[in-house]
């Protein structure tokens, strides 16, 4: 007869497993069609006919007209298919240190966002209301910091790119090749959170951590029972974080105006750690990056609540929510 607490470690980690097969098997039905089209169009050099009407844009962040050409990049694709436009197309244009900062910081908030709108779309919030968030909330973000740096005079030296990305390999089957281990690294990280998050549970660390972020996250409206998933997605990612919250509210563990304001919060701050690493990497500042950002989006967070927190529920769901 098994050890009564060998068996309810095998239980749990059986159910970890049914849960991230479960969840992984949600997002690949999003994120296998977005990643096929977008290739298409980068096949058919579409994307820069999407820089079009950024371009103008750039002058009010103070970035160079063809830096559109790099956003729109990375609005339709990953972060690092348009840090290799920056690199070839920046130290052309003699780009400082604020702007390669507010271009970053624009970049952290609004990137691959065909795919990552659509995850978040499957955790409950509006698909076009979370592009309009991240877009909005990129442009208002880049204009603050470029005010800033502008009124202080600060970050005018030359910028210096300390790494450049590889270019993505040629041809259909390594492009393939390379999304099915980005896919199954998807279900392994998932299925690590899972087991994390039990793990957590059991010896009540999840406790400890709701009430060390309750005050922050209470501020700025995000209940307690959300709080975990939302650190796990502000370090890890959005998809990571999206699997957890699409998890906890099936469980009914999380409510629907917090998967919204989780979700919302997360596509405007999410990866803090590897993304911002990687655009130190760049030369940005982590004054914007990680500072700014992460400040931009708590404050745009606690008025969003603000205003729709005594909104009927009805008409919540009917402004902000997907339709079933």
């Amino acid at each position: 007869m098994p050890h009564p607490p060998l068996a309810a470690a095998w239980s749990a980690a059986r159910s970890a497993v049914s849960d991230a097969v479960r969840v992984s098997l949600d997002l690949y039905k999003v994120m296998i069609p977005i990643i096929v089209a977008v290739k298409i169009l980068k096949e058919l050099d579409l994307i820069g006919l999407f820089a079009l009407p950024l371009s103008p844009l750039m002058g009010l962040v103070g970035l160079p007209d063809s830096m559109g050409l790099v956003w729109a990049t990375g609005l339709l694709n990953n972060i690092y298919s348009a840090l290799l436009v920056f690199a070839t197309l920046g130290p052309a244009e003699g780009v400082t240190v604020a702007q390669c900062t507010v271009l970053c910081t624009m970049l952290l908030i609004a990137h691959n966002l065909p795919v990552e709108c659509k995850v978040a779309q499957k955790c409950g919030p509006s698909l076009w209301g979370q592009v309009l968030a991240r877009v909005a909330g990129a442009l208002a973000c880049g204009w603050l910091l470029h005010a800033g740096y502008t009124l202080t005079g600060t970050l005018g030296e030359a910028n210096r790119i300390l790494w450049t990305p590889a270019a993505t390999p040629q041809g259909l089957w390594p492009w393939a090749l390379g999304e099915v281990r980005n896919l199954a690294a998807v279900f392994c990280i998932i299925l690590g959170l899972m087991l994390a998050m039990r793990l957590l549970n059991a010896l009540r660390v999840t406790k400890l951590l709701d009430a060390l972020l309750r005050p922050v996250l209470r501020a700025v409206g995000i209940g307690p029972e959300a709080s975990v998933v939302t650190v796990v997605g502000l370090a890890l990612g959005l998809t990571y974080g999206s699997g957890l919250i699409i998890h906890e509210a099936r469980a009914g563990r999380v409510g629907r105006r917090d998967v919204f304001y989780a979700v919302t919060l997360l596509g405007l701050s999410h990866a803090l750690i590897e993304d911002t690493m990687l655009m130190v990497l760049m030369g940005a500042h982590a004054s914007g990056i990680l500072w700014g950002r992460l400040a931009f989006s708590l404050a745009a967070l606690f008025l969003l609540v603000r205003f729709t927190r005594n909104l009927p529920q009805e008409r919540f769901e009917r402004l902000f929510m997907a339709k079933p």
